[in-house]
C-alpha cells in the first residue's frame, strides 16, 4: 500500500515573507479520490510539487510509505512511485500514443518488446483504440490526449497519481469521462488519486475534499 503522510509540511520561497504552504498535516491513502480546491495563489500547485518530490519542505516532512522524501532517491521516486497528470497533457509531440506510454517503462529498464503489450493494455483500459494508438498527439482530441496521459502515468507502476487540473482543457463530456476513469482507478484498482482542481464536479465525486487558502490546508 502506498501512502503519503505530511507532517507540519511547510514551504517558503526564497525571499518571501510568508510561506506558500504552511503547516500541512494529513495522510493520503490508497483507494481514495482526493480533491484539493482553492483560489489561484492559495498554494495548491506548490503543495502538489512538494508531494511529487520536485520541491522539499523547508520545514516539516513528507513521507512515502513511512520514508522521508528528503532521504530518498527523488529521481527514482518520481520515476517509479508517483506519477503526474497535467492540464496540458504533456505528451511528446513526435511520439505516437503507444510510444508515449512505452517511454516511462523503457526509462525503468523494461525492454520495448515487453513494454508494448503493457502499453496496449493500459491504452485499451482508458478507451483508446488500436488505430488511435498509432496516431501522434496532434491528430488526437483533447479528451483522447488526456486519456493517453493517464495511461502513461500508470505505465511505470506508480500507485499514487497527482493530477493538476486534469480536466481544465476539456469539454463537459470528456471531463465526465476523465473523472470516471480516475474514480475507477481509486475505488476499483487501489490507486491513491490526488487532484488539484477548480472543477466542482470533481469535488462532488471525490471521497475527501480539502480546501486550501493562504497556504493552509483544511477539510
Amino acid at each position: 500500500m502506498s501512502t503519503l503522510t505530511l507532517t507540519n509540511a511547510t514551504y517558503k520561497y526564497h525571499g518571501a515573507q510568508m510561506p506558500a504552504v504552511s503547516g500541512v498535516n494529513c495522510t493520503f491513502e490508497p483507494k481514495q479520490l482526493y480533491a484539493i480546491v482553492g483560489p489561484s495563489g492559495s498554494g495548491k500547485s506548490t503543495l502538489l510539487s512538494m508531494m511529487a518530490g520536485l520541491d522539499l519542505p523547508t520545514e516539516g516532512t513528507i513521507a512515502f510509505d513511512g520514508y522521508d522524501l528528503a532521504r530518498l532517491d527523488l529521481d527514482r521516486y518520481r520515476r517509479e512511485s508517483i506519477a503526474m497528470i497535467f492540464q496540458s497533457f504533456q505528451l511528446f509531440a513526435l511520439l505516437t500514443a503507444m510510444e508515449n506510454v512505452c517511454y516511462p517503462m523503457e526509462l525503468c529498464g523494461i525492454k520495448p518488446v515487453d513494454a508494448r503489450p503493457r502499453a496496449m493494455n493500459l491504452l485499451e483500459r482508458v478507451g483508446i483504440t488500436k488505430e488511435q494508438m498509432r496516431r501522434f498527439p496532434s491528430r488526437l482530441s483533447g479528451g483522447e490526449q488526456q486519456r493517453i496521459a493517464i495511461a502513461r502515468s500508470l505505465a511505470a507502476g506508480a500507485k499514487i497519481l497527482l493530477a493538476d487540473e486534469p480536466t481544465g482543457n476539456l469539454d463537459i463530456d470528456n471531463t465526465k469521462n476523465i473523472i470516471d476513469i480516475l474514480q475507477d482507478l481509486a475505488h476499483n484498482e487501489g490507486y491513491c488519486v490526488i487532484i488539484v482542481t477548480h472543477d466542482l464536479e470533481i469535488a462532488d465525486k471525490a471521497d475527501v475534499v480539502y480546501k486550501m487558502r493562504g497556504g493552509i490546508l483544511s477539510l
